[in-house]
């Protein structure tokens, strides 16, 4: 391992290294692989990284653009995957300052890339750079970032007159359009979360192991949390919009 992270250190583009993901949060499994961001300056030409990953993997994907840009590969002698990330320094700094500096929220996920940055182990960052942006983050949770993310998802979960996901819900449920229940019901929840995270001022874990997390680590969380997910992911169900209803108060009695 310490061989790749040290010839990722040798391009030029390259400003820091870090480990992050399940293997740092410590919510690794015997199926996760090992996440690896490399902040770059500007982007590093993919047959310099074909080249790199060449050396250490028979079995790779390089190039992909599918989730961002970055290249997954099987270490042979590591007997593991590696997902390695290539994010653009500037476009980092400006995430972490719209958040926790302005204060801008999301329709879900708003504080996600922070918590990411938050459980970074650093590997390489000679210019403390990462380290800076880690430290700025060490401060209390801003309370103008946490009413904000309130105010927008609890909106957009039912609040507003036009399209909130419970109306579009309620829509694709007449049109007995599974599809579409299954979309919208993802983005109700990825609203949810992000609401019971800014009630509890923590950082949003991302997509994974959500109960589980918001179990054991908020100190409130809304009424029949559990069961109610659990019900409203089993689709079709005809309770679905009584489901939606009843968590949608249980988290303003939070508030």
């Amino acid at each position: 391992m310490n061989s790749i992270l040290n010839e990722y250190e040798k391009f030029s583009q390259v400003k820091a290294i870090a480990i992050g993901g399940s293997s740092t949060a410590k919510t690794s499994d015997l199926i996760s692989d090992i996440d690896v961001y490399i902040f770059v300056s500007e982007d590093i030409p993919v047959k310099e990284r074909e080249n790199l990953v060449k050396k250490y993997s028979s079995n790779y994907e390089v190039g992909g653009e599918y989730f961002g840009s970055g290249d997954e590969y099987f270490v042979d002698s590591l007997n593991q995957q590696l997902d390695v990330m290539f994010w653009n320094v500037d476009w980092f700094e400006n995430v972490v300052d719209n958040v926790w500096v302005k204060n801008y929220p999301s329709n879900g996920y708003t504080t996600a890339f922070l918590y990411t940055l938050n459980n970074f182990k650093v590997e390489y960052d000679p210019q403390n750079w990462l380290l800076n942006l880690q430290n700025k983050i060490k401060t209390d949770y801003p309370q103008k970032l946490k009413e904000n993310i309130i105010k927008r998802n609890i909106m957009l979960i039912k609040d507003k007159p036009f399209a909130s996901y419970y109306e579009q819900v309620e829509k694709a449920l007449k049109r007995n359009d599974l599809v579409s229940v299954n979309h919208r019901i993802s983005a109700f929840l990825a609203s949810y979360f992000d609401i019971i995270f800014a009630i509890n001022e923590l950082l949003h874990p991302g997509e994974k192991r959500l109960i589980k997390y918001a179990k054991d680590n908020c100190k409130k969380l809304p009424k029949s949390f559990e069961e109610n997910i659990e019900k409203l992911i089993n689709q079709p169900n005809e309770d679905t919009l009584m489901i939606l209803e009843d968590m949608v108060k249980n988290i303003k009695e939070l508030l």
